[in-house]
């Protein structure tokens, strides 16, 4: 009587053939060779497609300002802050500490819709920065895009969708802005970069004046007005109260507020002190074109 084998014994996997995982290179070869018109065709393309959108992107100009921030000594003023800051405080009066600076609030502000509000209306900027087709390098002019702003007639022709109109808003022109400009500080040496891109060199230079002479002249006005109003209202706590010794006090914020006025009056670089000023850019900081056109093909070939 032969001898009856139970099925899956160990000796059964031995017996069984082991599947070829492995990637054979001379058939992958031979599969591309194969394909290579179809390969070289799809590549072709792309680098087709990839060169035209590289050179259909206009160029892009950076123009860029090294400012340092100019800060408030303020003389004897962290003595009067530390003696007088309670009482300064219920008064509504803020109280410069020595050595400090309003560097974040500049930025900040310089970042807000209020001041670009401001910033564009007043530089009529509008057209240049919502508008723009190309510059022209051989007259330095700004080619506007008809379909959307007629220079000439100095209107707004471009179809846009409700809630937008055909003049951009606030808003729409607020985050138009927040792209092309660029504000930075270097953290050891405080030094603050403002930098604007902008298919015209000279718009992008223009406008990074301007806007350090603007946030200057912004954080002074508002420095004033606020000084101003703490004089007046020092004024009067004097006249309501007969303590000496409150309205020693008040004489010294008095003083203070005073002094805050006359620097900012004097100081034309109140907040901002330039170092480097912004120059027209004679070369393009993008698009990378030669870049583009080679992750283009690359990226052609791998669909190939």
């Amino acid at each position: 009587m032969s001898e009856q084998r139970l099925p899956n014994q160990p000796g059964d996997f031995q017996m069984q053939p082991y599947a070829d995982d492995e990637i054979d290179l001379k058939e992958l070869f031979g599969v591309l060779w194969a394909g290579k018109l179809q390969i070289i065709g799809v590549t072709a393309i792309a680098a087709i497609i990839a060169v035209a959108v590289a050179l259909y992107m206009p160029n892009i100009y950076r123009s860029e300002a090294l400012v340092s921030p100019v800060s408030a000594s303020g003389g004897g003023m962290g003595g009067l802050a530390s003696k007088f800051g309670g009482l300064a405080s219920l008064a509504g009066i803020s109280l410069p500490s020595g050595g400090s600076d309003k560097t974040g609030l500049g930025i900040e502000v310089m970042k807000s819709r209020q001041f670009l509000q401001d910033f564009i209306a007043k530089r009529q900027i509008l057209p240049d920065l919502m508008a723009v087709e190309k510059w022209n390098a051989s007259s330095g002019e700004v080619v506007y895009d008809e379909e959307v702003y007629l220079a000439a007639n100095q209107q707004w022709v471009r179809e846009a969708k409700p809630p937008r109109t055909s003049t951009p808003s606030v808003q729409e022109a607020h985050e138009a802005f927040l792209k092309v400009l660029s504000v930075s500080q270097d953290k050891e040496s405080g030094f603050v970069t403002i930098a604007i891109e902008h298919e015209s060199p000279v718009v992008a230079q223009q406008w990074v004046t301007w806007l350090v002479e603007d946030i200057n002249e912004t954080i002074r006005k508002q420095d004033v007005e606020q000084a101003e109003r703490s004089i007046a209202y020092l004024k009067e706590q004097i006249s309501s109260t007969s303590l000496a010794d409150l309205q020693a006090g008040f004489f010294e914020m008095i003083q203070s507020q005073t002094e805050t006025i006359m620097l900012a009056k004097a100081s034309p670089e109140y907040l901002f002190k330039t170092l480097d000023p912004a120059v027209v850019p004679e070369l393009k900081a993008k698009p990378k074109r030669a870049l583009i056109a080679v992750l283009g093909t690359m990226l052609g070939g791998m669909l190939g």
